[in-house]
């Protein structure tokens, strides 16, 4: 199995799925740890957007997202290392490009037009990581 996971393509696959379970798993607990801080930056971040009222539930879904997406890309490279399957790894990125486009929009909808370009380089990770997963 060792052998296996030095290919190119499933060495591809799992550092992917690993680094997508940083990310998510890091930003998800950062905003479980400090809800209340989060919730104060994000609300004057919206303070003058259309989402403004919705910041509180935006923030929980959001915070959720992350969490479950890390941990289905966490557990999908377990599952990829154990048996070859890569089904919740899988879901794992289709949830985190999920996550990206909430966040995307988001930005947008505060004008924070920088925010939301810094996001562009994550969702390409996400879509790549589906696609290399189809292999």
């Amino acid at each position: 199995m060792c052998a296996q996971l030095l290919q190119p393509i499933v060495f591809a696959q799992l550092v992917t799925l690993l680094f997508i379970a940083v990310l998510f798993l890091q930003s998800g607990l950062d905003k479980c740890l400090d809800f209340s801080g989060n919730l104060a930056w994000l609300q004057g971040h919206f303070a003058k957007s259309p989402l403004r009222a919705q910041v509180k539930g935006m923030l929980l879904i959001v915070t959720i997202a992350e969490v479950v997406a890390g941990l289905l890309a966490l557990i999908g490279a377990v599952e990829l290392i154990a048996i070859g399957e890569k089904v919740f790894a899988m879901y794992g990125a289709q949830l985190a490009a999920v996550d990206i486009l909430m966040l995307f929009f988001g930005q947008r909808m505060a004008k924070d037009y920088a925010g939301a370009a810094s996001l562009v380089p994550y969702f390409i990770l996400c879509v790549g990581a589906m696609l290399l997963l189809q292999h």
